[in-house]
């Protein structure tokens, strides 16, 4: 084939540019999603966020975050804001929520916006403020305490998953390594993968925790394909405590773990530290920067 008229420098370095980013491109293409939206796990930032709601956001978006997961939503309010109004703050400072943490509601019943307590309206809520996951977040002790308290969970994160279908949201349950540990000669965790409807429920796999009770993600990835679209990216220190760490910085090899995300179904994931040993806007900033190079 020839040429029929000149090719200008112009043309030529922005052809030649294609050509060098087309891997790159495809990379993240593949990933799903780019460094540009990575999210935060709000919970993060809980002592932050009382204080100065707006400005501890606007930090967090001049980080580079782009998606935050919510956390706290308490009888109708997002950090004491209405549905609109959160979201309409959110837009403003360019983030959006695609998901949030509830709790089941079994230690403290008279508490409105859980599984078990005005979840009808948690779910208008959600859908109200831009969220297309609602997670259990969490299990207390003793929540915990026998087989037949999975059992139980395992129905109502059932019941709870329909209401969410009907609301046009996605279920999630987010685990510990507790959930790891037998009981009674099972792994809890097998049950509610077991027991559950995998297109109800989809897990949102912490990859700290998961590590932690000595676990490969990746494996669960390859036994449930699909099933973990959401994923909370923490790191491990290298040290005998295991305590938490900025992301890279730590022993997990989050590489190996990315390299599977099409297995995993992955289509969020959120930076998550429980606990900082420095400001946490340093620490967030410390974990974006380096999950923005393994991204990428």
């Amino acid at each position: 084939m020839s040429f029929t008229k000149k090719v200008t420098r112009q043309q030529f370095l922005r052809a030649s540019t294609l050509v060098l980013t087309a891997p790159l491109l495809t990379k993240l293409d593949a990933f799903g999603k780019s460094p540009a939206k990575t999210g935060l796990q709000l919970y993060t930032l809980r002592n932050e966020l009382p204080k100065d709601l707006m400005g501890t956001l606007q930090k967090v978006a001049a980080i580079g975050y782009r998606e935050v997961e919510l956390f706290g939503y308490t009888d109708g309010k997002f950090f004491g804001k209405s549905p609109k109004e959160f979201r309409s703050i959110l837009k403003g400072l360019g983030l959006s929520a695609p998901s949030g943490h509830y709790t089941t509601g079994n230690t403290n019943p008279t508490v409105k916006g859980t599984l078990k307590n005005d979840w009808d309206r948690a779910v208008a809520h959600a859908a109200e403020v831009g969220q297309k996951y609602m997670v259990c977040a969490f299990l207390f002790p003793d929540e915990r305490t026998k087989l037949d308290d999975y059992k139980r969970h395992v129905e109502l994160l059932s019941k709870s998953a329909e209401v969410c279908r009907k609301g046009g949201i996605q279920f999630a349950y987010h685990n510990h390594a507790f959930e790891f540990e037998p009981l009674e000669g099972q792994v809890p965790y097998e049950m509610i993968l077991k027991e559950t409807d995998p297109k109800l429920v989809k897990m949102e796999l912490d990859l700290y925790w998961v590590s932690y009770a000595g676990k490969d993600p990746v494996k669960l990835f390859q036994e449930n394909p699909g099933r973990f679209p959401m994923w909370h990216v923490k790191d491990m220190e290298k040290s005998a405590e295991r305590s938490f760490a900025e992301v890279g910085t730590g022993s997990i090899d989050f590489q190996r773990i990315f390299d599977a995300q099409k297995t995993a179904g992955l289509l969020h994931f959120f930076v998550e530290q429980d606990v900082c040993k420095r400001p946490p806007l340093e620490s967030i900033r410390i974990s974006y920067q380096n999950l923005k190079k393994l991204t990428v």
